[in-house]
């Protein structure tokens, strides 16, 4: 393992050895003034290296006025004019400018909630300014912010490195070398770029340790910026869902296409006429043509992503959504995910005796003092991860006025933990001994063999830490050791360790973990806890939120199987604990091997292949590391249990909606079809034309995007088992049941207008009253496809909706003033109904 020497400077060393000032003259122990950052960002704009453009609505307009579907309003509003019927073209021209309002209204507004999901997403940064660390979003960093960098982050801008940890980054996006770089402190001559071990570049990834680096260019400044590489890359493909829509459409176009020119071809040999017979065609294929189904899939995705985003979970990828219905095991890590992430110091044993430390403590014996000392060593100086702090708060609390607390030692080398190795040491330079003094703390079973504890003593620790780890807690050892010689062992198992004790830290389960995890089991959804932590904690917290226990397998275990044995293992198995991350992989493939679909939790550098693997890869937001989030699907925005069943839940209410919206659009678009196709083929006058279309379309765009999108959820949404992988967006039998309800009212509105013509009604009048039940035809559908069963989903009753009565009132006033206005029933070829004496 490659260790280096910790060098924390304050200014950044010249060539000859002078301090030269930083860049921009920053002072490092404050950072930038946030008037300074203000003056810098007006000088160089934001830290954006892709050029990506935010959707416009002249873009927008564009992309609607390309519709098939606006072509054909334009192509009939044509042959209006040629046929001599101004009014009516005027008229159908009028309705073309207000669906193409609605359409840019509806997809540019889509368009900004996801431009708004990806800033939420986009990368952030540890900077400090005004003497205060904050998280910021790497496009408001500017030249000569302080940044402090570590494993499993982005390199949020160019900078000079002026503190360096083991900091190893990968540059590949830039040099397309895979090999890591080793970075130190830079010297003067890096901001001439003759020193690359002292930079750090834009978009390269940190793999090994941390620092500290001051941005001396941003964006287009950048070394990326300069070459013009994007880190976007290549777009998203299409979903599962993506494609069979499309494949949908397309399959309904076909049909169209050849059903438009029988007409055309019908309505020639009936008539004589070739223009008559083309807007009857024109009018099937807007019939015919589902042109919502895109929409509404778009729609459905983004105001969902939206949703999510409201209850604590950013959607990184949309195909997430899709299959967060099919979610059927779920494998969540301990800490911060099931417990609170709060940790302290419960337990402490040392010299053969242990204390127990709670609210009433007010005094830690001298038996444990040597303890609590060598955790504070063996930690950070300025610790981040709960479980150091709690160990800096044990000293500050107990070792207070004993001597213990060594402001004056100085850290100078260290000792990273690895997979190979869970434990990490810290040396440090005492300046009243003619020793450097080592300290040590990890996983017990890995101190005891650095200490080379015989087989008695290490299991008599072994035993000690298992029944401290049976209370719930989590426990590290601790070591000590002296090094004197002028060179650095290459490993911690060179230095001549003595064991000092041990300590379990109390991390609260999340009170809301049991019931959400209640939830997701009604739901027939397995929660599986793949742990680092003791096989004994992991059984403690297991039994307090409702995992099943009653078998747990180590990664020892699993590291002794074989795929076939493993898929065996994990059909019985919740519980697996003292997981190394490459075994965490493993168990995702074997999941996935088995048939299941596999959402997972992660937040380390060495996470990201799992969250990739998984069907659904869920990144901690707060504690993550920017190659876990990168990977994932979705993104906890506060690090919990209790948003990723939220998630599901919802993810299974879009779902089902947009089966709901398709239904409807199929089912609506059948009485359409038939009246428009029947009365030419059979002789009767048209029925239809494209300006009833085009009312019918302003009725059923709002329903399907608006009406059922917020449809809430059944009341047993999470009392059915996951959908089963590979099932079609559309049932046969859901199909069928659209298909049916459509089928029905047409028949009633063909029957209703041939009735009509046959009782010798006047055409325009029987046009008025088939076109009336029409509309209302379009209503009842509503009313149908809410209530008809979905996927082993009783039917039921819904709750109210209020975007439905919304847009029936609305539908309700317009066919009001049509059937009272003589002059709007002309434009529509109808029939004032209630100016004709009183009503009909």
């Amino acid at each position: 393992m490659q260790t280096n020497s910790v060098e924390p400077v304050t200014d950044i060393v010249s060539g000859d050895g002078e301090l030269a000032s930083p860049p921009w003259h920053t002072d490092m122990r404050r950072g930038l003034s946030s008037e300074q950052v203000a003056e810098e960002r007006v000088r160089f704009g934001r830290n954006v290296v892709d050029s990506t453009a935010r959707r416009t609505w002249w873009r927008t307009l564009w992309e609607v006025l390309r519709e098939p579907m606006f072509l054909l309003l334009l192509a009939a509003s044509g042959i209006y004019f040629v046929l001599g019927d101004v009014s009516e073209a005027l008229t159908l021209l009028a309705f073309v400018m207000a669906i193409v309002f609605l359409t840019v209204f509806q997809s540019h507004r889509t368009a900004r909630i996801l431009d708004s999901l990806r800033e939420l997403s986009a990368p952030r940064a540890q900077v400090l300014r005004d003497g205060q660390r904050q998280l910021v979003s790497a496009a408001e960093l500017v030249p000569g912010d302080v940044v402090f960098v570590d494993e499993g982050a982005r390199v949020p801008a160019d900078g000079v490195v002026t503190e360096a940890h083991e900091l190893s980054v990968d540059e590949s996006l830039l040099t397309g070398e895979s090999v890591s770089v080793s970075k130190s402190v830079a010297r003067a001559n890096a901001l001439a770029q003759e020193d690359p071990y002292g930079q750090l570049f834009f978009g390269s990834m940190v793999v090994q340790g941390q620092g500290q680096m001051v941005v001396t260019a941003t964006g287009l400044n950048t070394t990326l910026g300069r070459i013009g590489k994007s880190l976007t890359g290549i777009s998203e493909a299409r979903s599962p869902l993506q494609l069979e829509t499309r494949t949908f459409v397309n399959r309904f176009a076909s049909v169209a296409i050849v059903l438009c020119l029988l007409l055309v071809a019908a309505y020639r040999l009936r008539s004589g006429g070739w223009l008559p017979g083309v807007l009857a065609g024109i009018t099937l294929a807007m019939g015919i043509l589902p042109e919502e189904i895109p929409v509404i899939l778009t729609v459905f995705m983004a105001l969902g992503a939206r949703r999510i985003a409201d209850d604590g979970v950013l959607t990184r990828r949309m195909s997430a959504i899709e299959t967060l219905g099919q979610t059927s095991v779920l494998c969540v890590d301990k800490t911060g995910t099931l417990t609170q992430n709060r940790m302290s110091v419960r337990v402490l044993f040392a010299q053969g005796k242990w204390q127990v430390i709670d609210q009433a403590t007010r005094h830690i014996e001298e038996a444990y003092h040597e303890l609590i000392e060598y955790l504070v060593l063996a930690s950070e100086i300025e610790p981040v991860d709960p479980m150091e702090r709690a160990f800096h708060e044990a000293g500050r609390v107990g070792l207070a006025g004993t001597g213990r607390l060594h402001k004056d030692w100085s850290l100078v080398h260290e000792y990273a933990l690895t997979p190979e190795l869970p434990a990490m040491s810290h040396a440090w330079h005492t300046p009243e001994l003619d020793h450097h003094a080592v300290a040590c703390k990890g996983a017990p079973e890995a101190v005891c063999a650095l200490c080379h504890l015989g087989e008695r003593e290490t299991q008599a620790v072994l035993d000690q830490a298992a029944q401290m780890a049976s209370g719930g807690l989590r426990v590290l050892g601790v070591a000590k050791a002296r090094h004197s010689q002028a060179e650095w062992p290459e490993k911690q198992h060179e230095f001549a360790f003595t064991f000092v004790g041990l300590v379990g830290l109390l991390d609260p389960v999340r009170p809301e973990v049991a019931g959400a995890i209640t939830e997701c089991q009604a739901a027939g959804i397995r929660v599986v806890m793949i742990t680092g932590d003791y096989p004994s904690t992991a059984l403690a917290i297991a039994a307090e939120v409702g995992i099943d226990g009653a078998r747990i397998v180590s990664g020892q275990e699993v590291a002794a199987m074989n795929d076939s044995q493993l898929r065996e293992a994990i059909k019985n198995v919740d519980v697996f604990a003292r997981v190394k991350p490459d075994q965490k992989l493993r168990l995702v493939n074997a999941f996935r091997e088995s048939g299941h679909v596999v959402a997972m939790t992660g937040d380390g550098v060495n996470d990201a292949p799992a969250l990739k693997a998984a069907h659904i890869g869920i990144a901690m937001g707060l504690r993550g590391a920017e190659v876990a989030r990168e990977v994932a699907s979705l993104v906890l925005l506060r690090d919990d249990f209790a948003p990723i069943v939220s998630a599901i839940r919802l993810g299974r209410r879009i779902y089902a909606n947009l089966v709901q919206a398709i239904s409807y659009t199929i089912a609506v678009h059948i009485p359409m079809i038939a009246a428009t196709m029947i009365p030419v083929l059979v002789g009767w006058p048209p029925m239809l034309a494209p300006i009833h279309i085009v009312f019918l379309q302003l009725v059923i765009d709002p329903v399907c995007s608006i009406v059922f999108e917020n449809e809430p959820e059944r009341e047993n949404l999470m009392r059915l088992p996951p959908r089963r992988v590979g099932a079609r967006l559309l049932s046969g039998r859901a199909l069928a049941q659209g298909a049916t309800a459509g089928a029905l009212a047409a028949i009633l509105v063909l029957g209703l207008y041939a009735g009509l013509l046959t009782q010798g009604y006047e055409q325009p009048l029987a046009r008025t009253l088939a076109f009336v039940s029409l509309v209302a035809g379009n209503v009842a559908l509503i009313f149908v496809i809410r209530v008809l069963p979905q996927s082993g989903a009783r039917a039921e009753v819904r709750r109210q909706n209020r975007y439905l009565w919304i847009v029936l009132a609305v539908t309700g006033v317009a066919l009001l003033l049509l059937m009272t206005v003589p002059a709007l029933a002309r434009l529509f070829g109808l029939v004032a109904l209630l100016n004709q004496g009183g009503g009909v």
